[in-house]
């Protein structure tokens, strides 16, 4: 086995998108909007034989005191608890990364169970970045068993809102103003926050066959609007807002439907809802169920350390922020 750079862009994303429920924060595309809106990244591999058998996008974030972390957002890609070889071979390229560029530690997201005591490194569980329970539905199954696996108010509802005229389009970057707007209204009413603006304009640049926006509109003005990535075989809903007007319209649930109809006839074998929890976010929890699909648990989000003395002092002022 060897460590590679990979700067093929087919061959990462035929390696991650060739995974079940494939992960779009590690495709080449997420990885060059994260150039953009965080500077430096790194994609690397490990090859067996000349072909990929593991790969890891990592983000350097900034800490103060001239500190920073590498952030691998569902991955690394590739490794099951059975490769404990493959994980400690990945995990030593990233640790030699790390020393010169003052990286104090890892934070991963695996998407595989794994033992501890299969790695040769130190592991701390930590805060969630991206949801460890998210709902997935099989979009190989029929609309109509799409449709009768759902809450019957879900089901009405969408009824509801196509009998009322509500329209679904994709739409482009030159409606982000709009879309804007829908973000800071349900941020505002479902108590959630938001990146700042231009970190969703910067996605919207990526807005072709990888991230589309869609609107639902009622009467010429947009109620609801959702992004959404097409990667590998999964369509992945990732941010979304809603108008307070007309609430009773339901345009939300008419737009999801059409998009979920929309992935499965491009081919898509699975819609992602991409978060649900009910305590933290108990309405659009709610929402999100009455879809019906399958609730999958991550092991959620670790933390391996290269320097504890700087790890246990962040760790501290971390604890102290949150509680103010």
């Amino acid at each position: 086995m060897e460590i590679i750079n990979i700067t093929d862009k087919k061959e990462l994303n035929d390696f991650v998108g060739s995974k079940k429920h494939a992960q779009f924060l590690q495709s080449w595309q997420w990885g060059e909007f994260q150039k953009e809106v965080s500077g430096i990244i790194w994609r690397i591999g490990v090859a067996s034989e000349g072909q990929l058998v593991a790969s890891a996008k990592l983000v350097k974030k900034q800490l103060p005191m001239g500190r920073s972390y590498f952030y691998c957002g569902r991955g690394p890609v590739g490794i099951t608890n059975y490769e404990s070889r493959i994980a400690n071979e990945l995990f030593n390229a990233i640790k030699e990364l790390a020393a010169p560029e003052g990286v104090m530690f890892l934070r991963f997201e695996p998407t595989f169970n794994f033992e501890l005591s299969t790695l040769n490194f130190q592991l701390f569980k930590t805060i969630d970045v991206q949801p460890s329970k998210t709902l997935i539905l099989d979009l190989t199954k029929s609309e109509d068993e799409l449709l009768q696996a759902m809450h019957q108010k879900t089901r009405y509802n969408i009824r509801l809102a196509e009998k009322k005229g509500v329209k679904i389009m994709e739409v482009g970057a030159n409606r982000f103003e709009e879309f804007w707007q829908l973000l800071v209204s349900s941020g505002d009413r479902d108590k959630f926050n938001l990146h700042g603006r231009s970190y969703y304009q910067a996605m919207l640049k990526l807005a072709n066959d990888f991230v589309k926006l869609f609107f639902a509109e009622y009467q010429g003005k947009p109620l609801a609007g959702n992004l959404v990535t097409f990667f590998g075989d999964s369509a992945t809903y990732i941010h979304g807002g809603s108008s307070d007007k007309n609430r009773e319209i339901m345009a939300p649930y008419a737009l999801h439907w059409q998009i979920i109809k929309q992935a499965k006839q491009l081919g898509y074998k699975y819609y992602d809802f991409h978060g649900v929890d009910a305590a933290k976010w108990p309405g659009v929890t709610r929402f999100k169920m009455g879809f019906g699909g399958q609730v999958i648990n991550y092991p959620g989000t670790f933390d391996l350390v290269y320097d504890t003395g700087w790890y246990n002092i962040y760790k501290m002022v971390r604890r102290v922020r949150r509680t103010f």
